[in-house]
């Protein structure tokens, strides 16, 4: 057969059997995400999932992790560690079965695990798969140190026995494959501390540390913090409540089991307007919610109209009261263990087993009642906040209305200040939300008009944080975004969702001036995204402009600098007699010089908005945006090496 006939055929050579590891390798998104610094971390998660699970089953209760010099991650528990004998089926170590072999482990034996979190059982094989090197050492329970190391998920040596020891637990150390992770293989601090945060709020009694070899404090140690929680999800609500005042005494709280179910429920009202509901299964973060959540929002329903109805309150109420009127300023965290979850999609981001729904639903409902008569001066308080929810909601439906007569599916229109581009075709489009008319000027002349819209904004937004629903779409910026969106709000009796099914841009980028005020319109303009339009930042729509800081010139030389070190560095290299101009506002460059630097899309720099961690999103945009002020002075004085503050 020649070189073209076998280049034409089709047949059984032509067909790749990828197995376990290899697959993992070809395909690592299929397993782990992506292979952005989202999936870099979730490595991290993975191999603690195992120590949690650990945990779970009452072997374990410390969990320490260090990010090393070299970028490489060491996670260490005290419990059974990893069986070493050898398994009957494979004839290698065990230990070496569940680092390399996909879909190896204890999490399929229900004697071992009661639940876990590793839902698919290639948790710390397929970290091994995307990593350059790794390194597993098991203190057994036979009184030994065994090690064994991989290379790309390769064995390099059988399991070798070291020397005896009185420790307990398994420690494993890996360095990310730079062959997977071409983005960055940087981890950081803040982003594994939160994890680690969470999971010992959702698993009370566990003690997990974290220290970062790379960065030292003040003192010359370690940056470091010891995490452990003793009333779990109780002092979980108070921690993301912290900067918001609660409308009544203590939070609620509950901890049983309802058919074979664990649930865990704690829930406080406070005087903000937002809803706040966060679910976990198995200590997997549920972010699309699903029948666990479903069972609470009907729990607590249910059991809230019935105490409204008989307490007399509700009756020279003229309308009806929705599910929405029962959750506003409602802060609760949902917390349940299923033994056989199944999730909608590879993400687990959505449960979808019936059973649920009852077993939440009932313990909310018992956790209410009880509380309500326990406490009526609260229970009163609750109930007046719901009657004023109800009040401010029907007069939120003229304003949503209003919205939606003037989004330009319903006819009415697009906003006039926005300059729309030529494209129809919404992935290829791109809309800036630019601050002020003058520089909205400056980047419609800038733009190609083929796939960019401007739309300008006239100053500060409102301040969503601290507005109620009405004020919010009756704010004539805030309309304008909807409208020039074409996104449209859901129905009155579920006015969060939110419908992208006509987004009329992809790219909804946000462009403002490099200063304190440019970043406080840009966070503005996030809170009304992260509260009304959620939908939108999760689905990866949401970019923040970069402008440049500086453009230093010598003669007919040129650059443009985007901080400090950039500037300092061109400046050496022009040489004495450079130039430097400093651009405070948008407003301050000319077309052409905003299309070259922040509008280009072959030179720009976009940085995508994301959502890593629900919770912890949560707490700082009620921090930043909240009534309280000393939260929001503390974080500013610990993060004023990162803020650009003007002279």
């Amino acid at each position: 057969m020649s070189e073209e006939q076998k280049k034409g055929s089709y047949g059984a050579d032509s067909i790749q059997a990828l197995e376990g590891m290899e697959h993992v390798r070809m395909r690592p998104s299929m397993y782990i995400g992506d292979v952005g610094v989202r999936g870099l971390h979730h490595l991290v998660y993975e191999v603690i999932d195992n120590s949690i699970d650990e945990a779970l089953a009452g072997h374990c209760d410390t969990v320490n992790v260090w990010i090393n010099e070299d970028n490489s991650v060491t996670v260490r528990d005290n419990g059974r560690g990893i069986p070493v004998d050898i398994h009957k089926k494979e004839g290698v170590s065990a230990l070496e079965v569940v680092m390399t072999k996909i879909g190896a482990g204890g999490k399929f034996d229900k004697d071992s695990y009661k639940v876990s979190g590793g839902l698919h059982g290639v948790g710390v094989s397929c970290v091994n798969a995307l990593s350059a090197h790794l390194k597993a050492t098991v203190f057994s329970r036979d009184g030994f140190i065994y090690e064994q190391e991989y290379e790309r998920g390769k064995t390099m040596y059988p399991v070798r026995k070291l020397g005896a020891t009185t420790d307990r637990g398994t420690e494993v150390t890996f360095k990310p494959d730079d062959q997977i992770f071409k983005q960055s293989l940087e981890y950081s601090y803040d982003t594994l501390a939160s994890r680690l945060r969470e999971l010992s709020f959702l698993n009370k009694g566990i003690t997990i540390t974290i220290e970062d070899r790379r960065h030292q404090d003040d003192k010359g140690e370690n940056l470091g913090e010891t995490f452990h929680s003793t009333e779990g999800l109780k002092e979980f609500v108070r921690f993301l409540d912290g900067n918001r005042e609660m409308l009544i005494s203590d939070v609620i709280s509950m901890e049983g089991e309802k058919n074979d179910i664990p649930v865990e429920v704690a829930m406080v009202y406070n005087t903000s307007y937002n809803e706040n509901l966060h679910s976990y299964v198995n200590n997997i973060s549920t972010h699309e919610g699903g029948t666990h959540l479903s069972g609470f929002r009907r729990g607590l329903t249910h059991t809230l109209k019935k105490y409204a109805d008989a307490s007399g309150m509700l009756d020279k109420l003229k309308f009806d009261i929705s599910g929405d009127d029962f959750r506003e300023g409602l802060t609760a965290i949902i917390s349940v263990k299923v033994q056989e979850p199944q999730f909608e999609g590879q993400t687990k981001t959505k449960l979808g087993n019936r059973e649920v729904t009852a077993a939440v639903s009932q313990a909310v409902s018992e956790m209410l009642e009880n509380y309500l008569e326990e406490n009526p001066n609260d229970a009163k308080t609750i109930v007046q906040k719901v009657i004023l929810a109800a009040t401010a909601r029907h007069a939120a439906r003229k304003a949503r209305e209003m919205v939606q007569r003037k989004t330009v599916m319903s006819g009415g229109g697009l906003p006039g200040k926005l300059s729309d581009c030529s494209e129809q075709d919404p992935e290829k489009c791109e809309v800036f939300l630019v601050e002020g008319d003058s520089a909205g000027g400056t980047a419609k002349q800038g733009r190609d008009r083929m796939f960019q819209a401007i739309l300008p904004l006239r100053g500060k937004i409102l301040n969503v944080e601290k507005a109620m629903q009405h004020k919010v779409f009756e704010n004539e910026e805030i309309r304008n975004i909807f409208t020039a969106l074409g996104v449209t709000i859901g129905t009155e009796e579920d006015s969060k969702e939110l419908n992208l099914s006509k987004l009329r841009y992809h790219k909804v980028v946000i462009m403002c001036d490099a200063d304190v005020d440019g970043s406080h319109i840009s966070t503005l303009i996030l809170t009304f995204f992260f509260r009304y339009m959620k939908a939108l930042v999760e689905a990866g729509y949401v970019y923040i402009a970069t402008p440049p800081l500086y453009l230093v010139k010598k003669g007919a030389k040129k650059e443009y600098a985007w901080n400090d070190d950039q500037r300092d560095v061109i400046m050496d290299r022009f040489g004495d007699g450079s130039k430097i101009q400093r651009y405070k506002g948008l407003g301050e460059m000319n077309a052409e010089q905003l299309w070259d630097t922040t509008m280009n899309p072959d030179f720009r720099t976009l940085r995508q908005v994301t959502i890593d961690n629900g919770t912890e999103a949560d707490r700082i945009f009620s921090m930043l945006m909240g009534d309280e002020v000393p939260p929001r002075r503390e974080f500013i004085e610990n993060n004023a090496k990162y803020a650009n503050i003007d002279a």
